[in-house]
C-alpha cells in the first residue's frame, strides 16, 4: 500500500511553511506523497476569495514544482459547499483502495477534533498526524501520530497583510509564488 499524506488549506497563499510541514511530515512518517488539497469552503474558517481558485491552483502549482513526492488533489475543490474532512476521505478511500491515508492537522486542530464532522468514522478510514506546536495541547481522545517542525510564524494571513502594505514577501513564499503574485496583481500587490 502507498502511504499517502494529505495536507488541506486554502493555500491562499501558499508559503514557506506549507512546504516545511509537507516535507517533514513525508520523511518523519516514511511516506510516499504528499497530496495537497486545496478546499473550498473551511467549515472553520472563512475563506478570504482575495483570488480566483484558478490562481490558488497555480501558486500551489508553482510552490511545490520540482518536489517528486508531491502533488495537488482537486477533490475538493471541485464540490461545492463547506468541505468537510469526511466527505472528501471517504471519496478517496474508496476511489483509491491500494493507498493508506494520513490526514496531517495543525495543532490548532487536535484541540478541535472532537468537533469534527463524523470523527468517530473518520478514525477508522484515516490515521490523522499532528503538526506539533509549542503553544498548544497536544492531548487528544483519538489516535494521532506527531511530527515535529521547526517553528515559524508564517501564515497565508501574514503575507496577504505584507503585500496588501506593500512589503516585502521574499523568502517567505517560493520565489515562483512570489513572482506569479507580482505578475498577476494578486492580494493587492
Amino acid at each position: 500500500m502507498k502511504k499517502i499524506g494529505i495536507l488541506g488549506g486554502t493555500f491562499d497563499p501558499p508559503h514557506l511553511g506549507h512546504l516545511i510541514i509537507a516535507n517533514e511530515v513525508l520523511h518523519t512518517h516514511k511516506l510516499n506523497e504528499i497530496w495537497f488539497m486545496p478546499n473550498q469552503e473551511p467549515p472553520h474558517k472563512i475563506k478570504t476569495n482575495a483570488v480566483k481558485d484558478e490562481d490558488r491552483v497555480n501558486l500551489l502549482k508553482l510552490a511545490i514544482e520540482g518536489h517528486p513526492h508531491f502533488k495537488i488533489e482537486l477533490i475538493e475543490l471541485e464540490r461545492k459547499g463547506p468541505s468537510y474532512t469526511f466527505d472528501t476521505m471517504k471519496i478517496l478511500t474508496e476511489g483509491h483502495p491500494d493507498n493508506q491515508f494520513y490526514f496531517i492537522i495543525g495543532a490548532d486542530m487536535i484541540e478541535y477534533l472532537p468537533k469534527w464532522k463524523n470523527i468517530s468514522q473518520l478514525i477508522e478510514i484515516v490515521q490523522f498526524i499532528g503538526v506539533r506546536r509549542p503553544s498548544y495541547r497536544h492531548e487528544s481522545l483519538y489516535p494521532i501520530l506527531y511530527a515535529d517542525v521547526p517553528e515559524m510564524g508564517i501564515s497565508s494571513s501574514l503575507i496577504r497583510g505584507r503585500l496588501k502594505e506593500n512589503k516585502t514577501i521574499r523568502y517567505l513564499v517560493p520565489e515562483a509564488v512570489r513572482s506569479y503574485i507580482k505578475e498577476n496583481h494578486l492580494y493587492g500587490s
